[in-house]
């Protein structure tokens, strides 16, 4: 039972990482705004602290390049999975709770998820974002809440 919920959140999770990425290219392409590399930065830092070199020696700085913006997207993939995955788990004892309610605690929870390492290895400060970073980094989280959120109860059959 709790393989099914945990793989059922997972589904959600994926979903919702889509629905995230995909609200966050549109925001991109409206306002012609780059690419964080902030994820990328985050891979750096965390192959940096392991020891784990991401180019070798017959690879040039293209290389490195690439795995740490590969890796900071599945760091991205694997937060929102599992994330999802969790919400699956927690879901039964959350029956009472609205929709709106469980999709905002959802969303915030993977804003945290994801902004929490980052703030923690000290790439980004949360107070110096101003409004319109705080904009561009809840609202993707938030459909992110509602995509998993929606795609879960629809598709938990019990």
């Amino acid at each position: 039972m709790l393989a099914r919920r945990l793989l059922l959140g997972a589904v959600a999770g994926a979903t919702g990482t889509a629905v995230l990425n995909l609200t966050t290219y549109l925001d991109m392409a409206i306002r012609a705004r780059p690419s964080s590399q902030m994820p990328a930065e985050a891979a750096d830092e965390l192959t940096d602290k392991v020891g784990l070199p991401l180019a070798g020696e017959d690879d040039g700085d293209e290389a490195a390049q690439a795995r740490k913006t590969a890796l900071g997207a599945l760091f991205g993939f694997a937060t929102g999975i599992g994330l999802g995955a969790s919400f699956g788990a927690l879901r039964p004892a959350l029956r009472s709770v609205p929709t709106s309610v469980l999709a905002a605690g959802v969303g915030l929870s993977a804003t945290v998820a994801s902004s929490g390492p980052l703030v923690a290895l000290g790439l980004t400060d949360p107070t110096e974002w101003g409004a319109e970073g705080w904009v561009s980094d809840l609202v993707p989280h938030l459909a992110y809440g509602l995509a998993t959120v929606l795609v879960h109860d629809a598709l938990d059959l019990e």
